[in-house]
């Protein structure tokens, strides 16, 4: 049982790193990056379309690594 959590731990830490790696740059450019944000700090719009997924995506693969972990670590201590 520990060998399969695990298992699906490892493969949810890469799908997490694919998933952000995908996520749309939210910069204009190294500057802002640099400066600490940009002019229209507060005119936020709501994520849309392939951004919107993404979100989505990281949240739940975030989710499932949590339980994972969570479970990973009840089982090695009992």
């Amino acid at each position: 049982m520990s060998n399969l959590l695990l298992t699906g731990l490892m493969i949810d830490s890469v799908l997490i790193i694919v998933a952000v790696l995908m996520q749309p740059s939210k910069q204009d450019d190294a500057m802002s990056a640099l400066s600490g944000g940009s002019p229209d700090l507060f005119q936020q719009q709501k994520a849309r379309g392939f951004e919107a997924f993404m979100q989505r995506v990281t949240v739940v693969l975030g989710v499932i690594f949590f339980v994972l972990a969570l479970a990973l670590a009840y089982l090695s201590s009992h």
